[in-house]
């Protein structure tokens, strides 16, 4: 078979069927999405997350917090970044100190979410969009990976629907680092050690970093052992 020939099924197959193109293999790549998290960009194909593609991040231990990083790191490399919580489970004080250029979008209904994740992502406007709190199914994930490749945005889905993903993300807490007190008891967590499996065509990879551990919550109660009980009946 010629070069010319060669280069024509590749074309065809590349438009028949866009969410199996390799994310690996020299002319055929495109500029990433870095996380901004070095030993994570290293085992990601082509050092980050897949520009107008979609990728599915199994919601387990560190996800949100490494994806929030990956949006600050997009803001800091003055593009843009939106995050869709479709289960308004992100905490205000989580989001509150984030600089411009990231924006949060709370819907009210999953239909608003999916629709919300349409418009943003064929908008063009956005380097990083992630969509955690409800997953797209059947010919929703089928639209959303369309219109991630129309707009070239990275598409990043939490959850567990990774038919159509061109990188599969997993992640869990393995160790954890205590502030103790002078008495020597664990009083609060200074940091935990994450591991990061990504699949895709051609790469199998891990890798292990540390992540901080920040405090939002108000605590209440005098004793750290001890649950917050006020209002309840006695």
């Amino acid at each position: 078979m010629s070069r010319s020939s060669i280069a024509a099924l590749r074309a065809l197959i590349e438009q028949r069927f866009p969410d199996a193109t390799p994310l690996t293999g020299g002319s055929q790549t495109t500029e990433q999405v870095a996380t901004g998290i070095g030993a994570l960009d290293k085992i990601l194909p082509n050092g980050g997350l897949p520009r107008a593609r979609l990728a599915v991040w199994a919601p387990q231990g560190g996800a949100t917090a490494i994806l929030r990083a990956a949006c600050h790191s997009v803001v800091a490399g003055g593009e843009r970044a939106a995050w869709i919580d479709g289960d308004n489970t992100l905490a205000g004080e989580f989001w509150s100190q984030d600089p411009g250029g990231l924006y949060l979008i709370r819907p009210k209904s999953r239909i608003h979410a999916m629709r919300a994740a349409d418009e943003l992502l064929r908008s063009g406007g956005f380097s990083l969009l992630v969509l955690a709190g409800t997953e797209p199914q059947g010919t929703e994930t089928v639209r959303l990976t369309r219109a991630a490749r129309e707009g070239g945005t990275a598409l990043v889905s939490v959850g567990t629907a990774a038919s159509m993903a061109s990188l599969r993300l997993t992640s869990r807490l393995l160790r954890w680092r205590w502030r103790r007190t002078p008495f020597g008891d664990p009083a609060d967590a200074v940091d935990v050690n994450v591991r990061v499996d990504a699949r895709a065509i051609g790469v199998n990879a891990h890798a292990v970093f540390p992540i901080p551990v920040s405090h939002h919550e108000l605590r209440l109660s005098l004793e750290s052992e001890l649950a917050d009980r006020r209002g309840l009946p006695r």
